[in-house]
């Protein structure tokens, strides 16, 4: 009995457009042939719109190159466009950086005016923050202590980042490329809560812990730990 051959190119649709799953095993130029047909065959099937694809390359690395060899050939004659496409598998020095970014920074120090405190990733900083002082972090910001000074988190552009702190009363709240000043506080400070981007207000707010853990998951480890002393 005749086994039958496994697919190199699996083809699945879904309401947003359709799925390509490429086997992992097979070499890559082998791979791209056969995807060059199964697509002529799929393309007769459309209303003449361009249908979204999203690959799946599995346990494959696949460098930009390849990346680019694979963009090229499913938008080639404009039937397809690709969303995305997804491996399990990095570089090496990607992995690294990826750790790197969400890796929590501790400091045990004093933040004084004209100092800068910056660090990749979150900073969870067992300490204040006095005014003149300032602390930026790519991730989160976490403050043990008072905040009196400036707190930006996000500061390469993560909009989903956030400032909790012991006491706040800052000078300048910034996450990402939103600033807000200290008039939006109160004018006696708040204790144990959060500075967080809300999207319909278009600004940023000042949020209790207990009601930003609703929002962001992540913290919910840090707002136990910070209200349990």
């Amino acid at each position: 009995m005749t086994q039958e051959k496994k697919p190199l190119i699996t083809i699945k649709g879904n309401r947003e457009g359709i799925t390509l799953i490429i086997d992992d095993e097979v070499p890559f130029q082998e791979a791209l042939s056969e995807l060059k047909d199964k697509l002529i065959s799929t393309q007769q099937n459309n209303n003449g719109q361009a249908v979204s694809v999203n690959v799946q390359s599995g346990n494959r690395y696949l460098d930009r190159e390849k990346r680019e060899k694979l963009r090229d050939l499913i938008e080639e004659d404009n039937f397809f466009k690709v969303e995305g496409i997804e491996t399990n598998v990095m570089h090496r020095e990607e992995a690294l950086r990826l750790r790197e970014e969400s890796e929590i920074k501790i400091n045990n120090r004093i933040v004084r005016s004209g100092q800068i405190l910056k660090v990749k990733g979150h900073l969870l900083l067992i300490g204040d923050v006095n005014p003149g002082g300032k602390v930026m972090a790519t991730g989160n910001i976490y403050i043990l202590g008072k905040l009196y000074g400036i707190a930006h988190a996000g500061y390469q552009g993560d909009r989903n980042t956030f400032i909790a702190a012991s006491y706040l009363k800052p000078t300048q709240l910034r996450i990402a490329d939103y600033i807000s000043r200290a008039p939006d506080y109160e004018s006696d400070g708040v204790y144990m809560e959060c500075g967080i981007i809300d999207e319909k207000e278009d600004k940023i707010i000042i949020d209790s812990l207990q009601l930003l853990s609703q929002k962001r998951q992540e913290i919910s480890g840090f707002e136990r730990r910070m209200q349990n002393g």
